[in-house]
């Protein structure tokens, strides 16, 4: 039987410092280990060991996290794990690095050329070594091409695409031209492997020269894709972006978006879609850039006008083994054609996921932005578009990111959280997975950022410089502008990856788990969401169907 296309990775090893003079170690758990798998923690002081020691007194069975506490303030250490199966030890790949400080300090720093400022990141593995690596977009401004006073803005530069190392290196600058103006919309990239050659690329849109209007807009000119080689920032390839034909307007044309999928559940497709408010374009290519199928909102399919959302959700919401797109308010199968849709309008945010475990299959939560008599927040069945249960009063505007997790153990499911501008202010909803609503507060923030941070089954929540559990106790404060939230490094628990001038931070729990779990990265939906953190709003991932959070090994032969 074919096999999916994954990415190959290492055991994701991560060092930090603790609370009473401790380095916290944690490492990934992958799908292919073995049952009775434990792990061996190796150390090696810089500048004074010549060889790694091994520094568990017995194998780590439990967890994939380990506390050495015999370290010195002021030294340098780096770490390794061993595999320890059947009585015998079997080397992984993967290594960290941290100098004791004597703090509390659950971070590591990626520090930046010419002292750019990060607006979004993409990660993926561009040299093959099953690290993740990280291309960054700068510099730190945004316009909506909305043309409206308060929205569109001149771009004071041309963006640019930095890429680093996961150690930190600075390998290659991608100037992204004048041709693309410097805002969300414009200027979408994603960073993926899916020519499969086992290193991440990355795709672009892309254009030639400078054809902006004296105001500064991008009205005509030539507009590609462009493949860049991860490994040195070279175009491998390009063809014609999806054209600007039929659109009414600059503020609708200059809407596009990319996201992967495994349109055959086997390989990576790229999707590249254009236009959220009128006509709607999406096209799905092969790894040589070859069309698998376009569709667009026109003829019998004009209904579907306007009813994008600000990203593309990637899931296997018919259980076919194949994922379907939820651009919007409706769903694409694997083959471009249309499966459902709510007539609901545009939407600001959507989730999709096993959000009530009671019901069969997937569920989609919705934000609608666009004014509604009732379901501006509702609950949605992911495989046929039933309404399931929604708000049934009317909404103006459903903001942002709203928020989707399992925040509050007394209620079976996930939790739903999101806020609507009604008369110039704003009313809140909190519902469970069954459409209670459990609150009416205002959680302080239109995107209150769910994670796996403690060691317990419910997500934590983010907000600006708080990581805190829901009505209780701040847990710890971070630092600098949010990128995303994904569990790249350590075991199962997610890091928060920052933004300041010059730096990117990476925050990784230093909190000691009670068990472990495979890494989120090898569950399929979450992955292909992660992939997708460059492009629009900022929407954490979420599990497809096939993951098991009691865990499921593979057993041995």
């Amino acid at each position: 039987m074919a096999q999916r296309q994954q990415e190959k990775l290492d055991r994701g090893v991560v060092a930090l410092n603790a609370n009473n003079n401790k380095i916290y170690v944690g490492w990934r758990l992958l799908q292919d280990d073995l049952d009775d798998i434990a792990f061996n923690v190796y150390r090696k002081e810089i500048g004074v060991d010549s060889v790694f020691i091994k520094i568990t007194p017995k194998p780590v069975i439990l967890t994939t996290d380990f506390f050495d506490n015999n370290v010195k303030g002021g030294h340098a250490y780096r770490y390794r794990i061993k595999k320890f199966i059947g009585g015998k030890e079997e080397e992984t790949p993967g290594e960290a690095y941290v100098f004791m400080n004597n703090s509390n300090q659950p971070w590591y720093s990626i520090f930046l050329k010419d002292s750019i400022t990060a607006k979004t990141v993409g990660i993926g593995d561009l040299d093959g070594d099953g690290t993740y690596d990280y291309v960054l977009q700068h510099p730190n401004f945004s316009t909506d091409p909305f043309w409206k006073p308060g929205y569109w803005k001149r771009s004071p530069q041309p963006y640019k695409l930095d890429a680093y190392s996961s150690t930190g290196k600075f390998l290659w600058r991608y100037d992204m031209g004048w041709s693309i103006e410097a805002g969300t919309w414009y200027a979408p990239y994603i960073v993926y492997d899916i020519d499969g050659d086992g290193k991440a690329e990355v795709y672009a849109k892309a254009g030639e020269g400078d054809p902006r209007e004296p105001d500064g807009r991008v009205l005509i000119g030539a507009e590609y894709l462009v493949k860049i080689n991860g490994l040195n920032g070279k175009e491998i390839q390009k063809k014609d972006w999806l054209s600007r034909e039929g659109f009414e307007n600059y503020n609708f044309w200059s809407r596009n978006s990319l996201a992967v999928a495994y349109l055959d559940g086997l390989k990576p497709s790229l999707i590249v879609q254009r236009g959220t408010y009128s006509i709607l374009k999406l096209e799905a290519l092969d790894k040589n850039l070859n069309t698998q199928w376009h569709w667009e909102s026109v003829g019998n399919d004009l209904k579907y006008r306007g009813q994008s959302g600000h990203n593309i959700v990637v899931s296997d919401i018919d259980e076919d083994g194949k994922d379907e797109l939820v651009p919007g308010t409706f769903a694409l199968d694997d083959n471009g054609k249309p499966i459902w849709h709510l007539g609901l309008g545009h939407n600001d945010f959507c989730y999709v996921a096993n959000i009530d475990p009671d019901r069969p299959g997937l569920e989609v939560f919705y934000g609608i932005e666009s004014r509604s008599q009732k379901n501006g927040i509702c609950l949605v069945d992911a495989a046929t578009g039933e309404i399931i249960w929604g708000y049934d009063k009317p909404t103006i505007h459903v903001h942002e990111q709203g928020m989707l997790a399992d925040i509050d153990s007394n209620y079976p499911g996930m939790e739903g959280y999101g806020c609507d501008a009604k008369d110039g202010g704003n009313q809140n909803f909190l519902y469970s997975s069954k459409g209670i609503r459990l609150s009416d507060k205002n959680m302080g923030s239109l995107e209150p950022r769910p994670l796996w941070w403690d060691a317990d089954e419910q997500k934590e929540i983010n907000i600006r410089e708080n990581i805190f559990k829901y009505q209780k106790d701040t847990l710890l404060n971070i630092e600098g502008n949010v990128l995303f939230v994904a569990d790249i490094i350590g075991d199962w628990r997610e890091e928060i990856v920052t933004s300041f001038a010059g730096e990117i931070r990476i925050y990784s729990t230093n909190i000691p788990a009670i068990n472990k779990k495979v890494c989120l990265m090898q569950d399929h939906q979450y992955r292909m969401g992660v992939a997708a953190y460059s492009v629009g709003y900022l929407n954490p991932a979420q599990f497809g169907l096939q993951r098991n959070e009691k865990r499921k090994y593979k057993k041995k032969s």
